[in-house]
């Protein structure tokens, strides 16, 4: 302000030496005021720029005094913090698709991105940015002045600095304040990185609209693979400019709509002619030859444009949903690690999980991850179609409903729904999976590991047989006891699939090939206080509960929540692989954008079981196959392979499970209605449930055959283990065979575990019998009771062992050896009324007398008599459960009594008496119908007789009627024979 003054001094000086001279002395009072006027404009000015600039720098510092200073790291991780899609692999590395994302983003490096588009965007945003330090003052000078005066033509003044702070750091938000620190920040940020590393960055994170999916995409790559099918580093000019174009209005400029539609003609517009203006300046800086813009300006850009690309999540849909929630569980534990917080920690903190999986979520969407799945692409597309194509499911439902908003009327649709599971045994890979029918998006529900469900009696050789054999209670052959019971505390009295079914004692192995739910019940019952729930915690249920420790019903398959396709298949791999249960995974490893892995699947084997226990439980499992509720799945595969496999069904057929494995793979099956439906209807249109599941399973099993026949179908069969042996054992008790046992043919062989159990007590099961049957059952004769109701031959259980055996949760004695199985009866006590049994009723059917069951409980049979001479005469003994009836004569008198076991007969019936009929007189025959003497020849004849008195029917020509004892048995055909002579007295 000094020097301004002593100038201003020494101007005037000058001035008053001129106005003294005579030339200017005329002038020199219009000259005096004309200069006073100017030097105070001057002045004015000066004072005026120095105030509004002071002001203006007073503002901005006001602008940004609050803004902490960014460090140099702070600033560099920040620009380079963009969003990159993260993307999903099959096996072997073979490309699925992207998931899920608002923006789909790919990082690539400015030496992959063509000069030409790199030139495209300087011409086009910033022309000066080799130049500048961040900003073009009068671009911003420019600015400012536009938006004070509020004018109609807005021209920007943004470096590709500014713009990267404004998407990186700060934000959309129009304010002077955001402006001020954007141009404080990208000075800064001109210090820190150099001109190729923010051109890089840029070209990185600016938006280009949407791609042939319709997805929102930024960066220069995503937009030539999205908009054109190439790398950046493969566009023409008339691809860069069209690209470099876009961001000035990214949707409008964008050729796809958000459905990855290409727009029509006129939609296309903006985009076609924002290239021309980017043309346009590329030509005015130099960047191009004006036969180069003649040429790009002619070019058809339309032809170049892709055509409308599925996702991923129409493809696969069931896939990429099950990866990205898998990813991201993964993921949570990861961050949760990072933050020191135990993973574990996830699976008992409701609140904490929910916080690492939000913001895994936004890690898995936006990470740029690479994630590679263990899923065979081959055997994935087969079991797709193969479950397609299965015609059987069931009856699909439709339910209508109004919608209260619209008032539409929706219909809606329930399908059975199908769940199935390919493993790896040796490592746990899930191969393959069905998740459902019909994808629904809304839902996303992957029936193959998502659905918990009742595994029914896929339940009993995991929870049940292998334990027991595990614990040495039993071998494959062991008879275990299929009688009813009715427990007494609370009632609950199970079945059979078939209600009446008893079998009494049965091997194990043929009540578990036939799914008998009594027996399973029974023999975990009786090592349920050793919790074998605990090996289904170790084969990795998750869902179980107290209850599930300690409910009969599990054993059936009764768990609380359920269990899931996958979990319930990984247990039955557990036998393939001698005992070991290795955990079923689907994700083999993920790679950060650099290549880095950050997760990578690791197999730790548990050992659950021995593999004696393995091999015998699935030697069982081999004959489901062969004999039992599989033989339909054995019959349907078309390879012949070691397998062993378990079926089960629930309450009402509301789900059907077949679980099969050989020593390569292990698949399962589930069927059922979402909304728990019995599949028990029309079975005459689609077959019953358990042969739908059975053909489906083998269906599937088929389908990833003919992919890779080698891994599905091995060569090799389970191997036994040494320790597993053959032994003796009394097929009744299970002891080692006693004299009796033998002596009744019950000696049985088949499989034990050396290691905790072979049969070295001998067996006392049988003793000598005498039994009578009383209402289809066998009991122990008394003494009292008549030999000739009495079946003497044979042995009968022993009553200790029977009680011993029905256990605490007891049962009928009766029912343990049926009947006409063996020359073994059942040695039950029957405790008798002591009071003579009810009378019956008798009555006459022809030559037949017939009479009513006693109504009493004790009845072993009943004796005929014949009392025609007033006394009686035992005609004949009929023991219970046989035919009620008994052929008498003509011409006597019957009664009929029951006979209890201790010998009482009851009142006698009501007397029968037969009539004597006297003979019918021969009818006269016409002349040509006289029988001819010579071969006694005749028509119309039927013969009668019968040598038991009974009516008999033939075929004899013989011209006569005899009816009685004649006999002549109507076999003759009447030629050269007499007729039949009546004697009827």
């Amino acid at each position: 302000m000094n020097r301004l003054t002593e100038y201003i001094r020494e101007l005037n000086t000058k001035l008053d030496r001129l106005t003294t001279s005579k030339q200017m002395s005329r002038l020199r009072i219009t000259g005096s005021v004309i200069w006073n006027l100017v030097l105070i404009f001057i002045i004015l000015t000066t004072t005026a720029v120095v105030f509004v600039g002071g002001l203006g720098l007073g503002y901005f510092a006001s602008l940004v005094k609050d803004d902490p200073l960014m460090a140099k790291a702070e600033m560099r991780d920040q620009i380079y913090n963009y969003d990159e899609t993260s993307e999903i692999y099959f096996a072997g590395d073979i490309y699925i698709g992207k998931l899920r994302t608002d923006l789909e983003r790919r990082e690539t490096s400015l030496g992959k991105v063509s000069p030409t588009l790199i030139n495209a965007v300087l011409a086009t945003e910033d022309e000066y940015f080799r130049e500048h330090y961040g900003i073009v003052p009068k671009a911003v000078l420019r600015g400012l002045l536009q938006d004070f005066t509020n004018s109609s033509t807005q021209t920007g003044g943004s470096t590709l600095t500014q713009q990267l702070i404004k998407n990186q750091i700060l934000t959309n938000e129009v304010s002077y304040e955001r402006k001020a620190r954007e141009i404080l920040l990208a000075i800064r940020l001109e210090k820190f990185m150099t001109k190729e590393e923010i051109i890089e960055a840029y070209l990185n994170i600016i938006p280009y609209g949407r791609n042939a999916s319709g997805k929102n995409i930024a960066g220069v790559e995503t937009a030539a693979r999205g908009i054109f099918g190439i790398s950046a580093s493969e566009l023409n000019l008339a691809q860069a400019a069209y690209i470099a174009g876009i961001p000035q209005a990214p949707f409008a400029h964008t050729p796809f709509t958000n459905k990855g539609e290409i727009k029509d003609a006129a939609g296309l517009k903006p985009g076609i002619d924002r290239m021309e203006t980017v043309l346009k300046r590329m030509l005015a800086v130099g960047y191009i030859t004006q036969a180069e813009y003649e040429e790009a300006s002619k070019y058809d850009i339309t032809k170049d444009f892709r055509e409308p690309e599925p996702e991923a999540t129409d493809n696969y849909p069931w896939l990429t949903y099950e990866l990205e929630n898998r990813a991201k569980e993964l993921i949570a534990r990861i961050l949760a690690e990072k933050d020191g917080i135990d993973p574990e920690r996830l699976d008992e903190e409701d609140n904490l999980k929910e916080k690492y999986m939000i913001l895994a979520d936004r890690d898995v969407r936006s990470g740029g991850y690479r994630i590679y799945s263990t899923i065979d692409k081959g055997m994935y597309d087969a079991m797709q179609e193969a479950a397609k194509n299965f015609k059987n499911y069931g009856q699909t439902f439709t339910t209508t409903q109004i919608d209260k908003e619209t008032g539409e009327e929706i219909v809606t649709e329930e399908k059975v729904q199908v769940g199935s599971i390919a493993i790896e045994n040796s490592t746990g890979r899930i191969l393959s999976f069905v998740g459902g029918r019909e994808f629904n998006l809304e839902q996303q529900f992957n029936y193959a590991t998502r659905a918990a469900r009742a595994n029914g009696s896929t339940m009993k050789p995991l929870l049940v047989y292998a334990p027991a054999i595990e614990y040495g209670v039993i071998g494959a052959g062991s008879p275990v006891v299929d009688v009813k019971f009715t427990r007494g505390f609370d009632g609950y009295s199970p079945s059979n699939y078939i209600e009446s079914q008893e079998l009494g004692l049965i091997p194990a192995r043929e009540a578990l090939a036939k799914s008998q739910n009594l027996p399973a019940l029974r023999l975990y019952d009786s090592i349920l206080d050793k919790k074998p729930a605990s090996y289904l915690e170790k084969m990795g249920f998750s869902r179980l509960v107290d209850a599930d420790y300690v409910n009969l019903a599990t054993a059936i398959g009764g768990i609380t929540h359920g269990t899931t396709v996958e979990e319930n298949t990984n247990a039955f791999a557990t036998f393939a692989n001698g005992g070991q249960f290795i955990d079923a995974y689907m994700i083999d490893r993920i790679e950060d954008l650099d290549g880095n892995i950050i997760y990578e699947h690791e197999v730790e084997p548990v050992q659950v079981f021995s593999p004696e226990t393995s091999y015998i439980v699935t030697d069982m499992l081999r004959d489901v196959l062969e004999y039992g509720t599989a033989t339909r799945a054995r019959s349907t595969l078309k390879f012949s392979s070691d397998f062993a496999a378990k079926t089960g069904t629930t309450n009402d057929h509301n789900d059907v499970w077949l679980v099969g494995y050989n020593p390569n793979i292990s698949l399962g099956v589930w069927m059922g209605y979402t909304k728990n439906k019995s599949l028990n209807q029309f079975n005459n249109t689609y077959g019953q449930p358990s042969t739908r599941v059975n053909t489906l399973w083998a269906s599937l099993m088929n389908s990833i055959y003919d992919v890779n026949p080698e891994l599905v179908d091995p060569a090799e069969q389970f191997q036994r283990p040494a320790n597993v042996v053959n032994a003796s054992f009394c097929g009744i008790s299970g002891d080692a065979p006693s004299t009796a046992c033998s002596q009744a043919g019950l000696v049985r062989s088949d499989l034990f575990n050396r290691n905790v159990f072979i049969p070295s007590r001998i067996d006392d099961s049988l003793s000598g019998s005498s039994s009578v049957m009383i209402g289809g059952k066998a009991y122990i004769a008394l003494d009292s009771t008549p030999s000739e109701f009495v079946t003497t031959s044979g042995s009968g259980i022993n009553p200790q062992f029977a009680e011993r055996i029905l256990g605490r949760l007891g049962g009928d004695p009766t029912k343990l050896w049926p009947t006409g199985t063996s020359n073994v009866v059942s040695s039950a006590k029957f405790n008798a009324d002591g009071s003579p049994p009810q009378a019956v009723n008798a009555a006459q059917s022809n030559n037949t007398l017939t009479w009513t069951k006693s109504a009493s409980n004790d009845v072993i049979g009943y004796r005929v008599y014949d009392i025609t001479n007033g006394s009686r005469s035992l005609v004949t003994t009929i023991r219970d459960g046989s035919a009620l009836k008994s052929t008498i004569t003509s011409g006597r008198t019957y009664i009929v009594v029951a006979v209890d076991i201790t010998g009482l007969e009851s009142a006698q019936s009501n007397a029968i008496s037969t009539v004597v009929e006297p003979p019918k007189e021969p009818e006269e025959s016409p002349e040509n119908n006289k029988p001819n003497p010579d071969d006694g020849a005749g028509s119309g004849g039927t013969d009668e007789g019968s040598t038991d008195g009974s009516t008999g029917e033939g075929n004899s020509n013989g011209n006569g009627n005899g009816n009685g004892t004649g006999n002549n048995n109507g076999g003759g055909n009447g030629t050269g024979q007499a007729p039949p002579t009546d004697n009827t007295p």
